[in-house]
């Protein structure tokens, strides 16, 4: 359900690392919870992103929600395929969804994600209580 090769974030996002870039996109879990998603929005290539706070927004027939960046870094690329058709998300979300791709400024903001087992567990025990 969780691609192992990920890294996941309590507000449901996950990273892909490759050398010194990190794309990132919400989880199945998030879009799951979201519905059906209508529209996207999302920063520019050249922004800035930074750890813990949004970047963008994701709207869905429920509810427009912020994503928040994993890491920090350079936004190098952004998923323009989503502008035309967000609902990729609810399609792919862990590889087609896509959101951003951040050249990361500061790699130790990776130990503070989960691996596929602990969001596992995390989104298990998020949705007993």
């Amino acid at each position: 359900m969780y691609p192992k090769e990920l890294l996941y974030t309590k507000e449901h996002e996950w990273v892909k690392v490759d050398g010194d870039t990190a794309k990132i996109g919400i989880t199945s879990h998030a879009q799951d919870q979201l519905g059906d998603i209508v529209f996207v929005e999302l920063p520019k290539v050249g922004d800035k992103a930074h750890a813990t706070q949004s970047f963008g927004t994701v709207e869905s027939v429920k509810a427009v929600s912020d994503i928040y960046a994993p890491v920090s870094g350079d936004i190098v690329a952004i998923n323009e395929d989503l502008i035309d058709a967000p609902e990729k998300i609810n399609e792919d979300p862990h590889v087609g969804g896509w959101l951003i791709s951040v050249k990361i400024s500061d790699k130790t903001e990776l130990d503070t994600l989960m691996t596929a087992d602990d969001y596992a567990a995390y989104v298990s025990a998020e949705s007993e209580s």
